[in-house]
């Protein structure tokens, strides 16, 4: 299985949404990672059929998906960043709905619905309303229909949003053991979804594809690039304006930051060992690793 994007470009209005994305992606698990307005909703919107580029083409086993029409939407399982659901359908009802749109077989849906419910932990929710469910609820209810046609292209946006972090890590294993035999997809915020299961990360910065490696390819690239210093306290403000600020830790009258740059900050800084989150740090220089924003 092979997806591959050429010089895939978006335009709102005059306004550059995606600017010639190129790339190439093979069974396992990609992270999709940018800050708000990078261009991940609507290149992953574009790869799920929903929206159409302005220039450029996405090819399936070298097949334009344009060419293959519903022979591309069967290989595809899409969660998008806002899944809407009837609220006054119960979960086992929307995914027998689903399964329906997707043209699956009645009693292979039943077999599916069933272990999926059980998947994502909604077994004893099945006859709940789905206006009565949490957002994350929800959320797992989404990508249980994502799974329902045993997609070999599965496109997942923000898919943790919403879930605690016994749910996530869950998630995240889920991913890891079917990733062997399908691409996946998932664009998050929260870094610590990806950092395992990660064949490589794609990072999207202002509509452009700024980087595509393994994470540990880049983690190397950063070494040199991650510090920890002490300084006294009323230096805050002064490091803040001058530098990318990872952790923060006041001890007294000091403090102890970690500090992504790409020089030696201090005389006394002590280099750090890279972490996956100091990537979002270091290319776009906030720190979102363990939230949800």
């Amino acid at each position: 299985m092979k997806l591959t994007t050429s010089h895939l470009t978006r335009a709102y209005k005059g306004k550059i949404a995606l600017h010639d994305v190129s790339t190439e992606l093979t069974t396992g698990v990609y992270g999709l990672i940018g800050p708000n307005g990078a261009g991940k909703t609507t290149f992953m919107r574009m790869l799920a059929d929903v929206l159409r580029p302005t220039s450029g083409e996405i090819c399936i086993n070298g097949h334009n998906i344009r060419s293959l029409n519903e022979r591309y939407r069967d290989l595809l399982g899409y969660l998008p960043q806002d899944c809407g659901m009837y609220s006054y359908f119960t979960a086992y009802r929307f995914l027998k709905y689903m399964s329906a749109l997707k043209g699956m077989e009645r009693n292979e849906a039943d077999r599916k619905i069933s272990e999926l419910l059980s998947l994502v932990s909604l077994s004893d929710h099945q006859n709940t309303k789905i206006g009565k469910f949490s957002g994350g609820m929800k959320r797992r209810l989404g990508i249980a229909q994502a799974l329902l046609n045993d997609p070999k292209l599965l496109i997942l946006d923000e898919p943790t949003a919403g879930l605690d972090p016994k749910e996530r890590v869950r998630f995240r294993n889920l991913l890891s053991d079917i990733s062997g035999e399908r691409i996946v997809l998932l664009s998050t915020h929260i870094i610590t979804d990806i950092e395992y299961i990660a064949k490589e990360v794609l990072v999207l910065k202002e509509g452009a594809l700024v980087k595509q490696q393994s994470p540990d390819t880049i983690l190397r690239q950063l070494e040199g690039k991650v510090w920890h210093i002490i300084v006294p306290a009323h230096r805050l403000e002064e490091l803040e304006k001058q530098y990318v600020i990872g952790n923060l830790q006041r001890k007294g009258n000091q403090i102890e930051a970690r500090i992504i740059t790409d020089g030696k900050p201090t005389d006394d800084a002590v280099a750090q060992a890279p972490r996956l989150e100091d990537i979002y740090l270091y290319y776009f220089g906030e720190f979102s690793a363990d939230s949800e924003g």
